[in-house]
């Protein structure tokens, strides 16, 4: 076997060592933000009221969800069923983290025929969850925002405000959630 035949075989017999022993540790795990996520795993039971809007008719809300965490530990996925003043609920809804924006992304769909298809961006501070949107629904643009008060491990205040043909904000729901 010529020089250069005996070096190419023995460079190929050793690469598929080489290679292993320079690949990483194995997937790169969860940073602290999407740690903090682990907040919302567990079963919650919310109640809440909706207030009298344009898009959904005033009454009680009520909710059970149960968070886990999705394969990874990068997401948090909430599954939903409850009642309102337009029948019975159910929902999904994922909670994440976005490295490259900075910043938690929220994602749910329901069986509400006024629901909005839209990935509201939000930060997280001294205990307040604060994700703002602006989407489509009922075939208006309507800006949003939904914030969530930590007010124990195992409870936390909520509401969902939306800009008024004022210019100001007006609250259209508003409750707590209590985890089991």
């Amino acid at each position: 076997m010529s020089k250069v035949l005996y070096v190419a075989a023995t460079l190929l017999a050793v690469s598929p060592g080489l290679a292993l022993a320079q690949s990483p540790g194995g997937p790169p795990k969860p940073g602290p933000e999407q740690q903090r996520l682990g907040y919302f795993v567990g079963t919650w039971h919310g109640e809440a009221e909706i207030k009298p809007n344009p898009f959904m008719p005033a009454g009680k809300v009520a909710s059970d969800d149960v968070c886990s965490w999705f394969e990874g530990g990068y997401a948090v996925v909430c599954n939903s069923s409850g009642t309102s003043p337009m029948g019975p609920t159910k929902g999904i809804g994922i909670m994440g983290y976005s490295t490259d924006e900075k910043a938690y992304t929220y994602y749910a769909v329901d069986n509400n025929p006024m629901a909005m298809a839209s990935v509201p961006r939000g930060a997280l501070k001294e205990g307040a969850w604060v994700f703002s949107d602006e989407s489509r629904m009922g075939g208006q643009m309507v800006k949003s925002r939904y914030v969530i008060h930590e007010t124990s491990p195992t409870a936390y205040t909520f509401k969902w405000e939306m800009v008024g043909k004022d210019g100001a904000w007006h609250t259209i729901v508003e409750g707590t959630s209590t985890k089991n």
